[in-house]
């Protein structure tokens, strides 16, 4: 027999290499294989559940935190975080009373109080604060041992009011300077200073 008969005799005619083993593979086998792929499809869909879960579950979180002071953190049950504004210690007087009342704005309160402290924290110690008669936002805080007061403004960082006065009483103490009628800081980056009137 030749050498390309006996190669042809082992294939079998009109047949496939693969239907020999779809032949072996039992109905058992291909239904337990199926089982096999749902059950993987369902760990699957399980796994990306849970991944969105916790990714909503961290953006919720984080938003609830960031709003902790505003309703939604507190629907939520976190305790909100409040900090007691800045109350002063010293005495205010208001020249527009009669207008106003007598009450001063709580915007007011807090905005002494918080430059009372940065006036502190840099050194000095203010004595009293004057709301004066017409004038808009604006703030006279006197000092211990000076005679004139600082010209504030509620539209300004009382940190940085605050500083800008302390670098003028420098200057006017390198000046030779010690008495004055005011200075004032409410302009951005610039001080101002009027000499006291004999």
């Amino acid at each position: 027999m030749s050498r390309s008969s006996r190669k042809q005799s082992s294939f079998k005619s009109g047949r496939t290499i693969g239907e020999n083993r779809e032949r072996l593979e039992t109905a058992s086998e291909r239904e337990a294989a199926r089982k096999k792929d749902k059950q993987k499809q369902h760990f699957r869909t399980f796994l990306t559940a849970v991944g969105f879960l916790a990714v909503a579950t961290c953006v919720c979180c984080a938003a609830v935190l960031f709003f902790q002071d505003r309703e939604v953190g507190r629907n939520f049950g976190f305790n909100r975080v409040t900090t007691d504004p800045y109350q002063p210690t010293i005495e205010i007087i208001d020249e527009n009373s009669d207008a106003t009342g007598g009450k001063i704005t709580s915007r007011m309160t807090e905005y002494i109080g918080q430059a009372e402290a940065d006036f502190k924290d840099l050194g000095l110690t203010p004595t009293k604060a004057v709301i004066p008669a017409g004038a808009i936002r604006e703030v006279d805080l006197y000092l211990d041992g000076y005679q004139g007061f600082i010209k504030l403004t509620t539209d300004r960082g009382t940190g940085v009011s605050a500083e800008d006065a302390k670098r003028m009483l420098d200057y006017l103490s390198g000046q030779d300077v010690e008495d004055f009628s005011y200075i004032d800081v409410r302009v951005d980056q610039k001080a101002f200073w009027k000499p006291l009137e004999d």
